[in-house]
């Protein structure tokens, strides 16, 4: 796999042989997001899951920031033209399409951009000084990364609005008394990583197929009506009676010992 390869703005690692890491390498500026730094990410992750040893990923910052936003000094300049024809920060999007389980730990501050990010991984794990927000409105914009929307499905109409119209930040707590994260871990530098590790050397002991299926109908969830979601869902696990996995899983549990998943 290319995580040997030289990033500029990231750091990737294995910190478990299923597992991979990527960190977010801009200090000077908070990790501010910009194109060239999505340019790694998009690639590092696509790797990742391809890799079939490779069952979860972890994507994480700084302590000081996971990260503080976009780049402004790379977006100050541009013209409605050429932001509308480039269909500039469309690229953001392409996290969407990993089959495999993205898990988010932040650090310090998750703004604009990089509390867009955060929200498109599949879980959030946040450190007790994690500080999340839109404040796009205090720059004359709106999120453009999705804030707006996936933000009402996890907190709902009225608390989105309020973020989205006063720019306000919000503590690791609120987020999570809100639902919008997983969950506050315990204190100390390097905890909130340490938990996403484990969280996803649990997750990459499963079948990665029954991994894949299950983060597919989550996220169909989103899209559909219930009534359709619940037969989509139901003829995926249907489809999963095809696989050696749910042969050995069920094998396994009636037998009273642990399942040796073979992913196919």
């Amino acid at each position: 796999m290319s995580s040997q390869q030289s990033y500029e703005h990231i750091l990737v690692s294995r910190p478990d042989p299923s597992v991979v890491l990527v960190t977010l390498n801009r200090p000077k500026s908070l990790n501010a997001l910009s194109s060239p730094l999505f340019k790694e990410l998009n690639h590092a992750l696509e790797e990742a899951d391809k890799d079939g040893s490779v069952g979860a990923m972890v994507l994480t910052g700084s302590e000081r920031a996971f990260a503080a936003g976009a780049d402004i000094k790379e977006m100050k300049d541009k013209q409605y033209a050429d932001v509308y024809r480039n269909d500039f920060l469309a690229d953001w999007t392409r996290i969407r399409q990993l089959h495999k389980p993205l898990i988010a730990a932040v650090s310090g501050f998750a703004l604009g951009g990089g509390c867009e990010l955060a929200l498109m991984c599949d879980i959030i794990l946040a450190s007790p000084t994690a500080k999340f927000g839109q404040p796009e409105i205090n720059l004359g914009v709106i999120p453009g990364g999705g804030g707006s929307q996936r933000l009402v499905h996890a907190i709902g109409k009225s608390r989105t609005m309020e973020l989205v119209l006063t720019g306000r930040n919000i503590t690791a707590q609120e987020a999570a008394a809100w639902g919008m994260i997983s969950r506050v871990v315990g204190e100390g530098e390097g905890e909130v990583v340490k938990e996403a590790i484990k969280m996803a050397k649990e997750i990459a002991s499963k079948s990665q197929i029954a991994v894949q299926a299950g983060k597919e109908v989550v996220n169909a969830a989103y899209e559909m009506s219930l009534s359709e979601g619940l037969r989509f869902e139901r003829r995926i696990f249907h489809g999963l009676f095809a696989t050696n996995d749910q042969k050995e899983g069920m094998a396994a549990f009636a037998e009273k010992r642990k399942p040796n998943f073979t992913h196919s």
